[in-house]
Parts: C-alpha cells; sequence; structure tokens
C-alpha cells in the first residue's frame, strides 16, 4: 500500500463520463500517468531496501460502533483498561532495565576477556601475537553482529532513533519494531561494542525499549499474537504510540541512569505529541529501569557479575569530579561551547557525505555490506592497537594511590610497552572498552596523566572513527562517539588553559562532551538533566546550562541536527514543528486545486462502484456524502470520512444489501466489533466479487467517522500544518467557505505527503528560490 497522499485521481460522480479534459484522469487511467501531482513516492529506505511508507491513524474514528463501545463500557472495563496501561509502562521499565543489565554485563565480559589475552602476549613482548588476537577477536566479533544484520534484520541497523522519530510523527516505518529486529539488535550491539567500534549502545537501546513496549501493546509479533482480551483496548495507533514514547524514555534511563533525562529525552527529542498523563506513564516506566539498575549494581558490587566486577552498569559516573569555577571561567566555556557548536556541525555535515557514499556501497549487495564493516572494523584494531606505540611512557606519579603501572583491562596507567614504574597513556584511552575510556578521560585530579599530543591522536583517530562507523551494518548509536570526541577537545582545552582557570581538566573533558552532542545532536534541557544525574552535582547546572545553549545556538546556524539529516536520507516524511515562512502565502484551497478531484463515495453505495475505488486508487481514505442528489452536488452534506482497510473489510465480510437502504444499529454490531474495525485490513487483491454482488449496496454510514477534521479553503497552508501534527492527523479535508447550489461539500483530501515542503515547492516553485528546507 503506498502513501494515503499520492496520486487523488478520479471524479466525485462515478457514473457520468469524463469529458475529454487531458488534465482530468479516471480512476481507469494508469495512476502515475499525471505529470503535475503535490505527492511524491511514497517510498523510504529502511534499513537497507526501499519500502512503502504509511501513514498512522492517531485520530480517534468516532463511527457508531466506537460510540457504542464506549456507552457500554461498564466501570469494570474502564478500571480494567486504565490498569492495563500502567501495567504495560511498569513491564516495558522492567524488561528493559533487565536486557540493558544483559547487554552491559556481556560487552564487559567478553571484551574483557579479550584485553586480558591481549595484554598476556603484549607483557612477554610478543606484540605481533598480541596484535592477530586483537584483530581477530574484533573481526570475529564485528562479523557476527554483520550477518545478524544483513541476513535477518536490515532495520537493526543504526540507532533507529530517528526511525522512532518519524514513527511518533505519524509514519509507519516497516519492520522497524518486530521480535526479530529486536532480537538482532540486542546480539549485534554486544557483538559490535565487544569488538571496539567506535559506536555505543545507547542509541540501540532507545531502539530495543521501543521494540519491547511494540510488543507488549500487540500482543507478541505479527505471527504469534496473544489473543488475551484486555489486549483489544492497546490494538490501535494512538495507545501503541504512547508505549513507544514510554519504551524511548526508557532505553535513554537504561543507557544514562538518568530517569528524568528519559522521559525529557522523550519529550524533546522524539515525541510529536504529548500530554500530561503520558508524562505521568513515561516516568513510571524510567522509575522501574532504575530500580532494576540499581538492584544489579548492588548484586555486582559483591563480585556476582561474572569477571568484571560491577561491569558497565554505571557508564559515565563522573561524581567525583570537583566543581570549582569563578567569574573568569567564563571565557573558556564559551569557547568550549563555540568550539561544540562549530566541530557538531562540522561532523553532521561530513557525516552526511559519508552516509550518502556508504548508501552507493550497500546498495550493491549483502556482500558489500559485510566487507564495509569488516574493513572498518580491521582499520579501527589495527589503530587501536599500533597508535600507542607513538607515545612516550610516562613515569609514574608515587603520590596516587591507583595502581601504576597496570596490565588488565581496567585502570588509568596501563604499562602496554613501557618498563616498570612507567604508564603509556594512549594505551589507557584506546586499549579497553569505549565505557572505560571515557572514564579515564573523565578522571579529575589528573592534570598530567595524559600528555598533549596523546589526546591530540585520541581526538583525530576518533574523529575519523566516528564517520567511518556510524552508517555500516551494525547497530549503532552517536551518543558515545560524540561523547569521546567532545571529551578529547574538552581536555585538550582544559590543559591548554592549564593554571590560567580553576576548572578540574576532568570537567573540561564533561564540558566538551556536553557541547559537542549540543552541536551535534541539538539536545538542550534533556542532556542537562542527563549530565547532571551523571555527575550527581547541582553545580554544574549553571556552566552546563551556558554551554549548551551557546553550543545549539552556533550548530543551528549551520545545518540541521544529526537526526534530521538521517532522516533526510532515508527519505521519511517527517513532518517539521514550524512552517516555512512562504506557506503562509498559500492556502489550502489552492494547495487542492494543484490536485486531481477528490473522489468520494454516497452514504449508501453500490459495491461496483466502491471495487472501482479500491482498485483504482491507493487512497486509504474517502468522503462519504448524503443529501438528495450526491451526484449533482444537489442539498448534499459532508457526513464523515471512510477509511480504505474498514471497506475491504467490508468486501470481505460481504457485508451486502440487495436494497438501497439504511441499517439498523443491530446489524452491523452483528457483523462488526470495533477490535475488528482496530486491526488494519488493506490487501484488497484477494478479495473475490461476483457480478451479481457488484449490484448490491452497502451502507457505510455506520462504518464512516462522523467527526473528521475539516479546514476551510481560505486557511493557509502553514497553520493547517500546524494542526496536522499537532493533533496527529492522517488526513485533514478541505470544505469551501461558502457551498453554493450544486457544489460538494469537500473539495479536497490533504494528507502528510501534501503538506511537505519539498512537494509543494515542486508544484509551486515560486513560492521559495532558495528551496527552503534543503540541507545546507
Amino acid at each position: 500500500m503506498a502513501e494515503d497522499g499520492n496520486l487523488h485521481i478520479g471524479n466525485s460522480n462515478y457514473n457520468r463520463e469524463e469529458e475529454a479534459d487531458p488534465e482530468n484522469n479516471t480512476m481507469n487511467q494508469p495512476l502515475l500517468k499525471r505529470h503535475r501531482t503535490l505527492s511524491s513516492t511514497p517510498l523510504a529506505l529502511v534499513g537497507t531496501k526501499v519500502s512503502h511508507i504509511e501513514s498512522l491513524d492517531y485520530e480517534i474514528n468516532e463511527n457508531d460502533l466506537f460510540k457504542h463501545d464506549w456507552r457500554s463500557r461498564s466501570k469494570a472495563q474502564v478500571f480494567q483498561y486504565i490498569f492495563a496501561k500502567w501495567t504495560l509502562a511498569c513491564l516495558v521499565g522492567l524488561l528493559t532495565g533487565l536486557i540493558a543489565t544483559l547487554i552491559n554485563l556481556a560487552v564487559e565480559n567478553i571484551a574483557g576477556y579479550k584485553l586480558l589475552a591481549v595484554g598476556y602476549y603484549i607483557a612477554q613482548d610478543r606484540y605481533l601475537t598480541g596484535l592477530l588476537i586483537f584483530t581477530g577477536a574484533n573481526l570475529g566479533l564485528t562479523l557476527v553482529a554483520t550477518v545478524l544484520v544483513v541476513v535477518f534484520a536490515p532495520t537493526a541497523a543504526g540507532p533507529g532513533i530517528p526511525e522512532i522519530k518519524a514513527y511518533l510523527n505519524g509514519v509507519d516505518t516497516p519492520n522497524m519494531f518486530g521480535a526479530t529486529t529486536m532480537i538482532v539488535k540486542i546480539v549485534g550491539s554486544i557483538g559490535a561494542v565487544a569488538a571496539g567500534l567506535d559506536l555505543g549502545k545507547e542509541g540501540p537501546l532507545v531502539h530495543i525499549g521501543s521494540c519491547i513496549a511494540s510488543l507488549l501493546g500487540q500482543g507478541g509479533p505479527d505471527n504469534h499474537r496473544i489473543k488475551w482480551r484486555w489486549l483489544r483496548y492497546f490494538n490501535n495507533d494512538r495507545d501503541r504510540r504512547d508505549l513507544i514514547t514510554c519504551g524511548s524514555a526508557s532505553g535513554v534511563c537504561a543507557a544514562f541512569r538518568s530517569p528524568v533525562g528519559g522521559v525529557l529525552f522523550a519529550l524533546e527529542e522524539v515525541a510529536t505529541w504529548w500530554r500530561s498523563a503520558l508524562l505521568w506513564r513515561t516516568f513510571f516506566s524510567t522509575a522501574v529501569v532504575v530500580v532494576v539498575l540499581r538492584a544489579f549494581i548492588e548484586i555486582c558490587n559483591s563480585g556476582k557479575c561474572g569477571l568484571f566486577g560491577k561491569g558497565g552498569l554505571i557508564m559515565f559516573d563522573v561524581s567525583h569530579v570537583e566543581v570549582r569555577y569563578h567569574a573568569v571561567d567564563i571565557i573558556p566555556v564559551t569557547l568550549i561551547g563555540v568550539f561544540g557548536g562549530i566541530l557538531g556541525s562540522l561532523y553532521n555535515h561530513l557525516l552526511h557525505k559519508v552516509l550518502r557514499l556508504y548508501n552507493l556501497i550497500n546498495q550493491k549487495g549483502k556482500i558489500h555490506k559485510v566487507l564495509l564493516s569488516l574493513s572498518v572494523s580491521l582499520f579501527t584494531s589495527v589503530c587501536l592497537y599500533g597508535l600507542p606505540f607513538l607515545a612516550e611512557c610516562k613515569p609514574c606519579n608515587p603520590s596516587i594511590d591507583e595502581a601504576c603501572p597496570t596490565n588488565g583491562r581496567s585502570g588509568n596507567f596501563k604499562q602496554f610497552n613501557c618498563p616498570n614504574g612507567y604508564y603509556n597513556d594512549l594505551a589507557t584511552l584506546f586499549l579497553t572498552t569505549n565505557d572505560d575510556a571515557v572514564r579515564n578521560v573523565f578522571s579529575s585530579n589528573t592534570p598530567n596523566e595524559f600528555g598533549m599530543v596523546s589526546l591530540w591522536i585520541y581526538f583525530g583517530l576518533y574523529c575519523i572513527l566516528g564517520l567511518i562507523t556510524f552508517g555500516i551494518a551494525t547497530p549503532s548509536g552517536l551518543f558515545l562517539p560524540i561523547i569521546l570526541m567532545g571529551s578529547a577537545y574538552g581536555r585538550m582545552l582544559g590543559t591548554v588553559m592549564g593554571s590560567y582557570t580553576k576548572i578540574d581538566q576532568g570537567l573540561y573533558a564533561v564540558l566538551g562532551a556536553a557541547s559537542l552532542m549540543a552541536g551535534s545532536m541539538r539536545m538542550t534541557v534533556s542532556l542537562c538533566v542527563i549530565f547532571l544525574e551523571l555527575t550527581n552535582n547541582l553545580l554544574l547546572l549553571p556552566i552546563t546550562m551556558f554551554v549548551l545553549l551557546i553550543a545549539k545556538t552556533v550548530g543551528d546556524s549551520f545545518n540541521l541536527s544529526i537526526y534530521e539529516i538521517i532522516l533526510h536520507l532515508k527519505g521519511l516524511p517527517f513532518l517539521e514543528a514550524n512552517p516555512e515562512p512562504w506557506m503562509r502565502n498559500l492556502t489550502v484551497g489552492e494547495l487542492v486545486d494543484a490536485k486531481p478531484p477528490v473522489i468520494t463515495l454516497r452514504g449508501v453505495e453500490k459495491v461496483a462502484n466502491i471495487v472501482d475505488a479500491l482498485r483504482n486508487t491507493t487512497h486509504n481514505a474517502f468522503p462519504v456524502l448524503d443529501g438528495e442528489d450526491v451526484d449533482n452536488g444537489a442539498g448534499t452534506e459532508l457526513h464523515g470520512l471512510i477509511l480504505r482497510a474498514h471497506l475491504v473489510k467490508v468486501l470481505k465480510k460481504r457485508w451486502f444489501l440487495n436494497e438501497k437502504r439504511r441499517t439498523e444499529e443491530w446489524e452491523v454490531r452483528e457483523k462488526f466489533t470495533p477490535v475488528e474495525l482496530a486491526e488494519r485490513e488493506d490487501n484488497f487483491d484477494d478479495v473475490a466479487i461476483t457480478s451479481s454482488e457488484m449490484q448490491m449496496y452497502v451502507d457505510l454510514h455506520p462504518l464512516t467517522n462522523t467527526t473528521p477534521y475539516t479546514v476551510v479553503q481560505s486557511m493557509s497552508v502553514a497553520k493547517a500544518l500546524v494542526l496536522f501534527r499537532s493533533v496527529g492527523l492522517r488526513h485533514l479535508l478541505v470544505v469551501p467557505k461558502i457551498q453554493a447550489s450544486g457544489m460538494s461539500p469537500v473539495i479536497g483530501i490533504l494528507t502528510r505527503q501534501d503538506l511537505r515542503a519539498y512537494n509543494i515547492l515542486q508544484a509551486f516553485p515560486h513560492l521559495d528560490k532558495h528551496k527552503s528546507g534543503k540541507l545546507r
């Protein structure tokens, strides 16, 4: 099925012959014959292939069945519905916390055994053997993650956050929340992160939390759904959207151990629609996640979590950083914000180019995707192992309590190739897990631990790895690569400032990471709270807010955020929050005039006309008219809007009438249930209608949404776009300001594709010479 807003072809009067007008197409003509249309091809890159895209029905379909269902619900059923929503929110948090714990411990143990083996051979000066072990293990782990993604779940590649943003915006992205996708995401994240690739598990955790929420809401995978009675309440896009919002917030909370930050991330970054009741349930889900993580932290502190104790459950804990700053520190803090905005926008620009190149490579087939991932893994392994040889050995400081040097997996003073009493600062950053690398850079009261040359090498390598790693066929997150780059340049700035500032270098690293994230992702409020919850120190609030505001402002002056760029690259029809200025100069009446005439149905319609409408168009909704003479527009009124899925359901159940009449309320309840109508039924191909049935009738009144959203033709497109996005619509009817005699009460339908800036400019190129919305 194609997008709702594609070609609206045909005439509202089926029984009259079309005049020979080259600007009109009948329903029997090819769909793509018309040259001028507001709608682009409804396709998008989902995973690694082009998929058909549809919109979601977030609007309440107030037909007779829906009204009767709500009127007949008892207090016990209402309580059951509310209790079920809170129960599912609790389960989303519980399962997300458990899976996040599993991923963290698996990564820590797998990577730990690998690094211990490498350290064993390095201690014996068998450097070539260490390189082979290190590179071979990383290639094996990368191969597992890539093959799983390429063969079983292409949609598991990447972070998944742009697709979640699109879903909550109203775009149904195919195969994004299935059980196979979730399993591949979990196993693939473990393999990719343990392989030492420059990517994190934070983005995938957001996707995993959303998958859990979706599967719980619909009762399991598509082919093995649980048909429990209480789950019928959630068999709609609206409640599923709320659950997925809870899942995305739980994923962020599990990644950063930040419950309030997770809620604000969902509100600021992914959710298009929000309300106070959803705020409570989302916060409840993240609170459950924190309880689960806290319980496992206590267990791991007692040494029951395998080889490496508490593992990665505390990801970026920098609560020990001393916070001391004065008025003179406003200058270096401002510089951090400015650099973060510039570097973040530059990173977005370069990553956009790399992703376009990777799309060309990935289109060549599965083998090319696997080879690309293995090439990146090989380059990463060689650099991480070989570059520490460029660093000079530094003597251990006897005043530091921590063991120096160390040969194990953890520790700030890796011996590597240095003699006893000396350590290699670059090996400390490279030959460890990414989480430990962040902890090492964030470490406080260590002004001389890392040399400037080592920091430059560290920063330069992770800039390169951050560009070439994201986009390969593995689950990957953007948070960690950006944190690694930002912490490096923040610490370098702290080293340069030296005695001119009172701010600890570890705090410079924290501010650098925050500024680069704001410069690239353009998050402010949620990012500020996440870092405050990580540091557990409210004294950081003023300078963190200051840095984030500067970085976002500077970044916005150059280009879009990284997630918006990925949305454009994937072709997902995401509706922006703010209309383009030129949209105020165009009315919705002018917009529908650029489209072929809308197809309408009568309240009691002949089966043949319904079959023609479904067979020759791909519209997902049709206006239903009532009146004395619908064909000629005399005395007609708009009864409502009927969905394509409901028409297909009618034909499959053969709910036909021998005569043209209205049905009684009991007749429709005898044939249909509200649960049935909530399911999407759009496969029209297997419906066989006989010639005698073609002449029968269908009463559409009981199935028609009698309260569709309508706007008058004089409304500006900008105002219509705000309404469409805010309410979460799929269809918006345009009605005449004054209905003249013989005029139809509806003059057109606007859909998501019609309101996209790019599509409007294709039909009205004179509106904006600079093509607003183009990636800068």
